[in-house]
């Protein structure tokens, strides 16, 4: 995505919360195609699981933001104020089997490790004896990283994950290297049917 179609995009998404005078923190999606035109899919109302990425990119904090706008206090920052620098890329690690067709893993995890460093964020809730629940969304962690360019963010996302350990439960993150490897993604040509793809690969590749 370049400048210009940041920009455009940006444009219709504020046109379409004062049409509706929506106050607060939202989020507008679009649907992109390959000649760059783009469509309304929907908004959410709320912050979204993704938002640390461009927490990452701005270095803003906006929940706090959106708490001090619930709380009656004026916006502190204006549009121009926003610069995005570098790229992140955020994976969400589930409680899922992705060679199940990502099939909930509830239970307890017995043995944890975490991965750290320079341009990881990991937002989680679990540790080692917690009962993953098969009652609510099988997310047990947000693992981001950030980057200079989007091919460092995703090197750092690989050397992540690889550390990232959970067991006995099994989780996406088999899932989510098998994706940074995919040459594919690496080069930034993916649809909405990347994944369904992607999964018929792996299928034919265990045949």
């Amino acid at each position: 995505m370049d400048e210009k179609l940041r920009r455009r995009l940006g444009e219709a998404a504020l046109k379409g919360i004062k049409a509706v005078n929506y106050v607060s923190a939202g989020t507008i999606e679009f649907l992109l195609d390959s000649k760059n035109n783009f469509y309304f899919m929907e908004m959410n109302t709320r912050i979204q699981v993704e938002h640390p990425v461009t927490e990452m990119v701005t270095g803003m904090d906006l929940i706090k933001e959106q708490i001090r706008i619930a709380a009656g206090e004026k916006l502190k920052i204006k549009q121009e104020d926003v610069k995005i620098r570098g790229a992140a890329v955020e994976c969400r690690i589930n409680a899922e089997d992705y060679e199940n067709n990502f099939m909930p893993c509830p239970g307890k995890i017995d043995s944890l490790v975490l991965p750290g460093g320079p341009g990881i964020r990991l937002d989680t809730h679990i540790y080692p004896g917690y009962e993953i629940s098969p009652y609510y969304d099988s997310l047990v962690a947000k693992l981001i990283t950030y980057g200079r360019s989007r091919q460092e963010a995703i090197k750092k996302m690989y050397r992540a994950l690889l550390e990232f350990h959970i067991s006995p439960i099994k989780t996406t993150v088999p899932f989510h290297l098998r994706l940074m490897e995919n040459p594919l993604f690496l080069k930034g040509e993916f649809s909405t049917h990347f994944v369904q793809e992607m999964l018929k690969e792996d299928s034919k590749a265990q045949e």
